[in-house]
């Protein structure tokens, strides 16, 4: 079957499902840091109270079979640890059965994290990393050529994931439309980075420039990822490099990495090889793929044009949903960004007090978060392509002010029990030996500093205080008896 395969995609293949391994690692690390406080037995939105809400076809996985936190611990490092080997070449040194097996127990494992984690992994590239994990399945390993129509899977997928991005933009907010929206996006995006600051600053004529780019790079470009080499090779470079931008201008967890790792589907390995200084294949032991293998690929590639129904009609309704998924499973999803961009910017910022009784004289202390803006001389940090889901549930939080989130207040009371797996989500306690007597959720608008005020101040951002977003809340337990 040399039809099958394409021994030229060797390289496209080991990068993808190596950079595809270390965001898996990535993602259970995350799991292993935050979800028990935000969603374990004892969390914000605790996974056995969900779970017994919903049935386990709606949310399959291990993990929905019972969950205890001893269990998401073993399912999230054997997962990190399963991925850290793939990235090393684990994947590649075994038969082709075997590969498939690691890459299929890599998804079964994120699956059952994600589908527990509620509003905490509601988020499009937790769909977009199961989706293409799913696909990874199929695309061999080094003892094989990579086959064509997983490349193909791979490329339809980054084709969705561009198109669905552009497709939203120009028919959502017009600003797009107007070229105006990065006025905006960079100053009051979720979680700037340590360049967003430049980028807000950047001239406006060259912020018009961005967005006329981006749409082109989202709404053209991607048509020619299926085009004949060498087009795909350049219409997947043009993807890269805009990814790259995205990347360097603010925090967006894996999106833009994973979707970058995805273009390269469509790069010609035999002109990478000629102007790269490659090594040879892995093994030098490519060879054609097993009738067993073929059969599964193409069973794959049927279902997934099956269920591509759902997101083509998406893609095609005035009514476009983003980053929905429309199957339990997280096969074949919808995606898109910011269809809406806020012109201003409002952050929550949780302070507290140990005055016994809140006055006009009191002296309120703020929580500072890694991510989110907090203090205004603290400057944006690069957290991409790890994911700071608390930082980013607080700037939706903030998107609603004076209608404090279902979670906040579950939130306040860990901080004040203080709740020490909650703490350590956070960047300064300002309460390290004693938990505050009350807490309170304070609504601020932020803006960059201007250049003027940055040269004058130092500061990163400018703040105006505008109230309460949540009233002050009293503790109401002594210190320390939550200290799981």
């Amino acid at each position: 079957m040399e039809w099958f395969g394409d021994p030229d995609a060797w390289l496209s293949r080991m990068v993808i499902q190596r950079g595809l391994a270390l965001i898996y690692l990535l993602a259970f690390l995350g799991a292993l840091r935050e979800f028990r406080p935000l969603a374990g037995e004892r969390g914000i939105t605790p996974a056995p109270s969900f779970l017994r809400a919903v049935r386990f076809r709606d949310a399959p996985g291990l993990l929905s079979l019972g969950y205890t936190d001893r269990r998401l611990t073993v399912v999230a490092a054997a997962g990190a640890a399963l991925a850290a080997a793939v990235a090393l070449g684990a994947a590649d040194a075994v038969p082709l059965w075997t590969s498939m097996l690691l890459w299929f127990v890599l998804w079964a494992l994120y699956l059952s994290i994600v589908n527990i984690g509620q509003v905490w992994y509601a988020f499009g590239w937790e769909t977009l990393l199961l989706e293409a994990g799913f696909v990874a399945i199929f695309l061999g390993n080094a003892r094989i050529d990579p086959p064509v129509p997983t490349l193909y899977l791979l490329i339809w997928l980054v084709f969705r994931v561009e198109l669905g991005a552009g497709l939203i933009k120009w028919r959502g907010d017009r600003c797009w439309r107007r070229l105006t929206c990065l006025y905006y996006h960079h100053e009051t995006q979720p979680m700037p980075g340590p360049l967003s600051w430049w980028f807000h600053h950047l001239p406006r004529p060259l912020h018009r420039v961005e967005t006329a780019a981006n749409h082109v790079a989202q709404l053209i470009v991607p048509f020619a990822l299926f085009a004949p080499q060498p087009v795909g090779s350049w219409a997947a470079a043009v993807v890269i490099v805009t990814q790259l931008w995205l990347i360097a201008s603010g925090n967006f967890a894996w999106l833009n990495w994973l979707t970058l790792l995805l273009a390269v589907a469509a790069v010609d390995g035999a002109l990478a090889a000629r102007h790269l200084p490659l090594p040879a294949p892995p093994g030098g032991g490519q060879g054609e793929a097993p009738v067993w293998f073929a059969v599964l690929v193409g069973a794959v590639t049927v279902l997934i044009a099956v269920l591509s129904y759902w997101p083509v009609r998406n893609l095609l309704s005035p009514a476009q949903a983003m980053n929905r998924s429309f199957n339990s499973l997280h096969l074949v999803n919808t995606y898109g960004a910011f269809g809406t961009v806020t012109r201003q910017r409002y952050e929550v910022v949780l302070e507290g007090t140990d005055d016994p009784e809140p006055g006009t004289l009191t002296q309120w202390r703020a929580y500072e978060f890694h991510g989110k803006p907090g203090a205004v001389h603290h400057r944006p940090r690069q957290f991409a392509p790890f994911h700071l889901r608390l930082d980013w549930l607080m700037w939706f939080a903030a998107l609603t002010p004076g209608y404090p989130a279902p979670w906040l207040p579950r939130l306040v009371d860990r901080l004040l029990a203080g709740d020490r797996p909650t703490l350590r989500l956070l960047r300064v306690n300002p309460f390290p030996d004693t938990p505050p007597t009350y807490i309170r959720a304070r609504l601020y608008r932020y803006r960059f500093t201007t250049r003027a005020e940055r040269r004058t101040t130092r500061a990163w951002w400018h703040r105006t205080e505008l109230g309460d977003h949540l009233p002050p809340r009293r503790r109401q337990q002594p210190p320390g008896a939550s200290t799981s």
